[in-house]
Formats: structure tokens, C-alpha cells, sequence
């Protein structure tokens, strides 16, 4: 292990998070909050600034970094953002609780958009930017920032990609890897432009009620740009109820689950590989049935198909993009469509997108080797390979997608388990680990739309950010970190 680079990067990431601190500082200046708001994060930044600084000071003569070394990087440096970004909420007094905090962080930065608070909108402008501000973060990766500001060297930067890009692999737009994260940056970043501008939109609406500020939108995009869900409102989305913002809130919680490679490939006019690619075809696939069944299922509901389908698919893409965003409380609706929208938590998004979950490529992979297992039943003899876009898959990767499946359900039973010592309903028990491996914000019960993880004990909410950051750096960094020995 190369502890000493490790040690200089995590001294970037101080810095650049300190830099990107003074972003809620002006927002406390502009809206004129008080000195206790805007000076937390003045104090944090500058705090972090120095530790960063005498961490960077040195530059180690050895810079290799390989697979183990970019995992324990990876993980160290999310367990420390969650943290230390956890501290102007409490400074502020927004989240005087300092297990509260952290567990508020962290579902920013894994952009799980699950919360503690009970009244969002007595929260601080500063604050409620940071908590948005830390979804966009989150969902490309913080260390992928880092690379896509600070020149590293390419071999370094692909296993630090490698280990922080979530699906099952990590490759390359062009030649070089720190080329292909800065263009997948700029797809991100003009992406979210486009979504707050459309939700500027709005304000064409007659009615008061149903528009946006700026701040809003931004903040709204910025939430969604992550697939993260955390809102200004404690309705959420609901609380505008315009067909506008959720049809673009839905259009874009749909774009954002998609492999930002496709919008390369769309952007190098190779639409061929688009159109034949198998994950995409199978995710739109599973998005317009979950919500056409839904529709059918709450018509008598709601009374009108057009509107039966505006919830059902806001609720279906928050779901299966990890959102979680809402716009009504999918508690009241038909048991059969709570069924589907609970199995949409563990399909998540595309692999190389911002959603989380599970990951459509790897239920795809699942599912086609269940197919060839029962083949091999069938025919002993027979040579079956499991393919995808009309190509062979690597069996190592096969092996790697099961197992990853047995692991991930493993940790589950585990946190399903410790968190049962809470004194929960098993609903809220099981839905809450479920939401908070997956990224994806609301559960069952206690933790429904309408609710929030508050009644959990300052244990149980580290427990479940422990999960939240199992599920966004998909398991292994962390375990990495954990089992790391001298030698």
C-alpha cells in the first residue's frame, strides 16, 4: 500500500472541499443569514484549507497507485467528506446533533436523499444549497472531481475511476482516462444547466403555487443531477403540484439513470451503438411496464389515465433512478404497486450513470445466467456462453456479477439484523436498510414520503450511513479499507 500518496490525495480532497464550501458561504452572504450560518462554513473551509495544505506539502517520490491502493483511497476519502461535511451543519446549529449531521451528509454525498429532518424549510439557504449541492458532488463521484480539476497521471487515474465508478466496469470515452472524465463532467454539468432552466419555465404559470425561484431550480436540478431527492420542501415535488415540474423532473431523473456513455456515443453521432445497446433497451423496457401497471392500478384512485400515468411515472423513475423525490406517498397506493416499486429499489439505474441500486447491467447479466444455468441442466454437454449486445461476456465478469449479488444480499440479512436491536416495525426496519444500500431515500412506515429516519438512534443512523456508503462505492472499497494489514 502506498499510504503515503494515499495521505496526499486525501489532502487534495481537504482542499478542493474546503474551495467548495465557499460556494453555501455566498449563498448565506447573498440572502443575508447570520453570521453563525455563513461563518461555519467559513471556519470549516478555512480549517480544512490548512490540514489540506500541510498534507499536500510534500509531494511522495513514490505516485504509483494500483487496484488496493484506489479503493482504500476511494473509501477513505467518502468516510471523510461525510464527516467533515457534516460540520457546518452542526456549527450552524441547522443540525445541532453531530450523528445527525452525518448521517444527513451522507445521504447527500451517496446522493441516497434520505433525511432526519423534520422541518426542511426552517432550514438556513446556506444549508439547504449544501445538502442539493452535495447530490451533484456525490453522484459523479468526489474523487472524480478531483481528477477532472487536478492533472493526475492516466494509470492513476483509472484505478481511482475504477473503484469509484459505479456498474460493473469502468472503461474509457477516449485514449486517455483523465480526457474521458473531464468529458463526462461537462455532460454532466450541461445536463443540470438544462434541467434548471426548464424548470425556470414554471414561472410562466399563472398560478403562484406551481412556480419556481431560481434558487429552487437550481437546487432541484442539483438534486436531480445526482438522483439524490433531497428537496426545499417537506412535501417534496408534491408540494408545487404543477404537471410541468413533474414532467421535467421525471424527463430528467430518466436521463440521469441513463450510461452517460451513450450521450458521448449520441454527441460522436454513433447511434447504431446506442440503438442496439441491451442495458438501455432493457431499462426503458422495465421503466414503461412499472408504469403503465402502476397507471392501471391506481386509476380507480385517481379516476383519469393521464393522471394515473403523471404519478406513476414520477414515482417509478424516482425508484428506479434512486431519486427520491416525491410527489405522492406510494404508502396509500394498492399493495401491487408498492411490489413494484420496492423490486425497482434493488434494479437501480444503468451502470456509468448517477443512479444507484443494484444496476440494471448486472440484473441483466443475472438474469441471462440463470437462462444458461438452465440450459446446462437441460444439456450437460452444451457450451453456453452468456452474451450481451450480441457479444460473449467475459466469464470473470459473470463470476464477479454473482457475486457481488451473494455479498450485497449477505450485508443486507447483517444490517436487516443489527438494526432490528432499534425496536422498528419490520417494515421500517427491512425497507430502511433495503433504501439505504440501494441509494434511494423513502421506504415503508416510519420512513415513507410523508416521513423520515429522525426516530432512529444516533447507533442505527451510523449504521444505516455505514450502508449508504456500501451501496454508492458498491461494497469493496470500503471492505478494502477495513481489511487493510501491514505487512
Amino acid at each position: 500500500m502506498n499510504y503515503k500518496m494515499i495521505g496526499y490525495l486525501l489532502g487534495q480532497i481537504m482542499r478542493v472541499l474546503g474551495l467548495l464550501m465557499l460556494l453555501p458561504l455566498l449563498v448565506g452572504l447573498i440572502y443575508h443569514e447570520s453570521a453563525t450560518v455563513w461563518g461555519s462554513f467559513l471556519g470549516t473551509a478555512a480549517a480544512l484549507a490548512v490540514l489540506g495544505t500541510l498534507m499536500t506539502l510534500k509531494k511522495p517520490e513514490k505516485k504509483d497507485i494500483y487496484t488496493r491502493d484506489g479503493m482504500a483511497t476511494v473509501a477513505a476519502a467518502w468516510i471523510l467528506v461525510s464527516v467533515l461535511g457534516a460540520v457546518p451543519f452542526t456549527l450552524s446549529g441547522n443540525i445541532p446533533n453531530f450523528a445527525d449531521a452525518v448521517f444527513e451528509t451522507a445521504s447527500g454525498f451517496t446522493t441516497t436523499g434520505a433525511t432526519i429532518l423534520n422541518d426542511i424549510e426552517a432550514m438556513s439557504n446556506a444549508c439547504l444549497f449544501w445538502r442539493s449541492f452535495s447530490h451533484f458532488l456525490g453522484g459523479m463521484g468526489v474523487l472524480i472531481l478531483i481528477l477532472a480539476i487536478l492533472p493526475q497521471s492516466d494509470t492513476r487515474t483509472m484505478y481511482l475511476v475504477r473503484a469509484e465508478s459505479p456498474g460493473p466496469t469502468a472503461g474509457k470515452l477516449t485514449a486517455k482516462m483523465s480526457s474521458s472524465v473531464r468529458n463526462l463532467y461537462g455532460i454532466y454539468i450541461a445536463l443540470t444547466v438544462l434541467e434548471m432552466l426548464l424548470l425556470l419555465f414554471s414561472n410562466l404559470d399563472p398560478v403562484p403555487e406551481h412556480r419556481m425561484s431560481f434558487f429552487e431550480a437550481l437546487n432541484t436540478a442539483l438534486s436531480t443531477a445526482g438522483t439524490g431527492g433531497f428537496a426545499l420542501k417537506n412535501a417534496s415535488i408534491a408540494a408545487y403540484d404543477s404537471a410541468y415540474i413533474d414532467g421535467i423532473v421525471t424527463l430528467f431523473m430518466l436521463l440521469f439513470s441513463i450510461n452517460f456513455t451513450m450521450y458521448y456515443l449520441l454527441l460522436t453521432k454513433n447511434f447504431a451503438q446506442v440503438f442496439k445497446n441491451e442495458e438501455l433497451r432493457f431499462f426503458l423496457g422495465i421503466v414503461a411496464f412499472s408504469a403503465v401497471a402502476i397507471a392501471v392500478n391506481i386509476l380507480p384512485i385517481y379516476g383519469n389515465i393521464f393522471k394515473s400515468l403523471r404519478y406513476s411515472s414520477f414515482q417509478v423513475l424516482t425508484m428506479i433512478s434512486t431519486a427520491g423525490f416525491a410527489t405522492a406517498d406510494f404508502t396509500e397506493w394498492p399493495f401491487f404497486s408498492q411490489m413494484i416499486l420496492l423490486l425497482l429499489m434493488f434494479v437501480g439505474g444503468c451502470a456509468g450513470s448517477t443512479g444507484g441500486g443494484l444496476k440494471v447491467m448486472r440484473i441483466l447479466l443475472l438474469c441471462k445466467t440463470a437462462f444458461r444455468e438452465i440450459k446446462c441442466v437441460l444439456n450437460p454437454r452444451a457450451v453456453v456462453s452468456v452474451k450481451c449486445d450480441g457479444k460473449a461476456v467475459d466469464k470473470e465478469i459473470v463470476r464477479s456479477v454473482s457475486f457481488y449479488f451473494v455479498l450485497f444480499m449477505l450485508l443486507a440479512a447483517i444490517s436487516m439484523l443489527l438494526l432490528s436491536l432499534d425496536g422498528h416495525a419490520i417494515d421500517t426496519t427491512v425497507t430502511a436498510v433495503i433504501t439505504c444500500l440501494n441509494n434511494v431515500g423513502p421506504g415503508l412506515n416510519e420512513i415513507s414520503p410523508s416521513g423520515n429516519f429522525a426516530g432512529f438512534s444516533s447507533w442505527a443512523k451510523i449504521l444505516l450511513s455505514l450502508d449508504m456508503l456500501l451501496g454508492r462505492l458498491e461494497i469493496y472499497p470500503l471492505l478494502v479499507l477495513f481489511t487493510i494489514r501491514k505487512k
